[in-house]
């Protein structure tokens, strides 16, 4: 018999989970904090079932701690995803997200006729939340781009 309130992703001792990721969002994650490189051990979740989103991802980072400008980082994929330090398989401390301003040097701009491919600047974007999604806006073609079109 299968018990329902078993945890599907094993606790952590120290480290970093991010719970509440939107389904599909969370290999962006990974690779947006470089969290693949990282050599310690991290278990994601992907497709989970989640009461408030239908699906979710979750990530769990042990020995590594994101500070909250990562975090705020993080809202640019997920603004509603939870961030919690555990320490001692407690939750020590909860980052609270906020969906930064703009955006510098981390996306390339998807209009292939924008300016940022040709000349030597760094990216720039303007970020807002539209209906609970997250919108960039190139600062030099000046249009307006969907989370899913952004590429590092």
């Amino acid at each position: 018999m299968i018990n329902k309130s078993q945890l599907q992703v094993e606790a952590i001792n120290h480290g970093t989970v991010i719970d509440h990721i939107p389904a599909g969002q969370g290999i962006k994650i990974l690779q947006l904090f470089g969290l693949i490189k990282n050599k310690e051990r991290i278990t994601v979740g992907l497709n989970l079932p989640s009461v408030a989103l239908g699906s979710k991802d979750i990530i769990k980072v042990e020995n590594t701690w994101l500070s909250a400008e990562q975090a705020n980082q993080l809202a640019l994929f997920a603004p509603d995803a939870t961030v919690n330090l555990i320490e001692d398989f407690e939750v020590g401390e909860k980052l609270q997200l906020q969906l930064p301003e703009q955006v510098e040097g981390v996306f390339s701009c998807p209009n292939s006729n924008c300016i940022s491919h040709n000349e030597q600047v760094s990216s720039k974007f303007k970020v807002r939340a539209v209906k609970r999604q997250v919108r960039f806006r190139c600062n030099y073609c000046e249009k307006s781009f969907h989370q899913d079109f952004m590429t590092f």
